[in-house]
């Protein structure tokens, strides 16, 4: 069982980038996906959260308006669209998958999640 992400790269500020989520398996595509993001020195944290259907989104007050968490499941892919990208941004970012199908209460917690994918490096310059 994989999540493999890609897309990561070096941009300038105000850049935009799309980061994808692969799965291996087509059962992938019954869980709730997020994005988490972890800077050097810093803690992991929160960006975005999708339920199955895409129905129901969330996102960290620091990428809200800028950040879009989508899924196309035909392809068991989740995306991330990066806009107007700051050099606060600049962290290694990872997908994981929830077994539920829904997004729990805790949606923001690492702990939620089941599977991890490596992580795809995202460096944004000034």
């Amino acid at each position: 069982v994989q999540l493999q992400a890609s897309g990561g790269g070096l941009v300038q500020a105000g850049g935009s980038l799309r980061l994808s989520c692969a799965a291996s398996r087509s059962t992938f595509s019954n869980y709730a996906k997020g994005w988490f993001r972890q800077a050097p020195g810093k803690e992991r944290e929160f960006v975005a959260a999708i339920s199955r259907n895409g129905g129901s989104t969330y996102y960290a007050d620091s990428v809200k308006g800028r950040f879009t968490i989508s899924r196309d499941n035909a392809k068991n892919t989740v995306y991330l669209q990066m806009n107007s990208l700051k050099p606060e941004d600049t962290a290694i970012y990872h997908c994981a998958a929830d077994r539920r199908s829904y997004l729990s209460g805790s949606y923001y917690e690492a702990s939620e999640y089941d599977y991890w994918g490596q992580g795809t490096l995202v460096t944004v310059s000034s």
